[in-house]
């Protein structure tokens, strides 16, 4: 039974390094920018966020770790109200500095953005430029 104890510690240890790690609302407007061109945006500064990247002598998941640093970075971001978020470099010892950069998407009044994210320039339904193609939404979605 003690055997058994001292075993599911350490794995219950491991399992809780995610836990409480989400993206919140304001984090989901912001976006990724991996190599995209933020030459044209407004620089609002540097975030730097950090998660724990090994537990004792055992490393975590790379990619796992990558995108934890992601969700806080973006989450941060949001609170600087950046829409747009780019990697300065790459993770060292779980963590990231990010640029954090307003684009112009979240300037926009809700009023003054386009109703269909689709086709912000919806033409008269039943009337299509030549060559052009409609979409319609499916049922239940």
């Amino acid at each position: 039974m003690r055997k058994t104890l001292l075993l599911l510690v350490p794995i219950a240890l491991l399992g809780a390094c995610t836990y409480g790690i989400t993206l919140d609302d304001a984090g989901k407007n912001v976006r990724t920018a991996w190599s995209g061109d933020v030459s044209q945006c407004r620089d609002l500064g540097k975030v730097t966020v950090s998660v724990m990247d090994h537990v004792g002598p055992v490393n975590r998941n790379d990619i796992k770790v990558r995108d934890e640093l992601e969700v806080m970075a973006r989450n941060e971001a949001a609170k600087m109200h950046a829409d747009t978020i780019k990697p300065l470099s790459d993770p060292k010892d779980g963590s990231q500095p990010w640029g954090a950069y307003q684009c112009g998407n979240a300037q926009l009044a809700p009023a003054a953005r386009p109703a269909n994210l689709a086709n912000p320039n919806p033409a008269q339904p039943g009337t299509t430029a030549p060559g052009a193609f409609e979409t319609y939404p499916v049922k239940g979605n």
